[in-house]
């Protein structure tokens, strides 16, 4: 059973303080002043978002991407000092132990890079399967085994995964795509559960749709009519929280998103007949349409 205090700290922010009563421990949120942070996927509308809120934060902020000028041009951007780039495709195998390895001394770890993966399954190459794989999920959790093992000796860190509502709820045209984020999502609440008892804290950052950036904005889609959407901006502010308090799992999205991704984790057969719908089926093609084969 886990009860709430607060400390206040003359840091930035209170540190909450979780106490497992069964386990008699203490599990920090981290305040991010000061820690060497990882954040993949730092150029996209996500990525950038998330860069900022982490750097207003006082975080030391690593930006990797595939271009390096397009990295340096944001890490000149951000406020504070410190920050640096080291440009990867992780699409690329052994790039993510690669990157796990010039990053040596991690204390946060952002795994935000991600591929959308629209489309029917005959329509992708094996490649672009793999590819999806890869960067999605495979990279994610190579990253994370070779960095916490430091964080574990330091009795310190955090991990965070930017995963989606597509984890939750599966949707056409997109079963590579919330396979990555289905795997992605029972990979952190695993590991969560390795890691808190040695002080590292996992987080899952989940998204619904995303107004400006994200899957629909790339593709030039409209999201489904009444759901709603939400601004990079709360991603970022979603991310710092999920840090700063150890949450398990920040969900980025209105209500009636949330109700209807809990639907289908707990009923499969009705979130099927909705996302059946002319509504799901129209916006599954725009974005599928939009993304394109290059984009995949």
């Amino acid at each position: 059973m886990l009860t709430k205090r607060k400390y206040l700290v003359e840091k930035p922010a209170p540190i909450e303080v979780l106490f497992d009563a069964t386990a008699g421990s203490l599990r920090l949120g981290m305040n991010l002043s000061g820690r060497k942070t990882l954040l993949t996927g730092a150029t996209g509308g996500l990525g950038r978002a998330i860069a900022l809120a982490l750097a207003q934060r006082g975080a030391q902020v690593t930006l990797s991407a595939r271009k390096r000028e397009a990295l340096e041009q944001l890490a000149a951007e951000l406020p504070g000092s410190g920050h640096s780039v080291l440009p990867a495709d992780l699409a690329e195998p052994d790039a993510a132990e690669r990157l796990a390895a010039e990053a040596a001394g991690t204390e946060i770890l952002i795994a935000n890079a991600g591929l959308p993966g629209a489309g029917k399954l005959d329509e992708f190459s094996p490649e672009q399967v793999k590819r999806a794989l890869r960067v999605n999920l495979e990279a994610p959790m190579l990253m994370a085994r070779a960095l916490y093992p430091a964080m574990v000796d330091a009795g310190s860190g955090h991990l965070v995964f930017v995963a989606s509502l597509s984890g939750k709820a599966a949707s056409p045209r997109s079963s590579v795509y919330n396979a990555t984020k289905f795997g992605l999502r029972g990979f952190a609440l695993a590991l969560r559960a390795d890691l808190s008892p040695k002080g590292v804290g996992v987080s899952l950052v989940s998204p619904g749709f995303i107004r400006e950036a994200g899957m629909f904005a790339d593709a030039g889609a409209k999201p489904p009519p009444g759901l709603g959407t939400s601004t990079p901006e709360q991603v970022g502010a979603a991310t710092v929280k999920a840090i700063e308090r150890n949450k398990v799992e920040v969900t980025v999205a209105p209500i009636q998103q949330r109700i209807g991704a809990h639907i289908a984790l707990v009923s499969p057969s009705i979130s099927d007949k909705a996302q059946s719908g002319s509504a799901g089926q129209k916006a599954a093609e725009a974005i599928a349409d939009g993304h394109g084969e290059a984009k995949r």
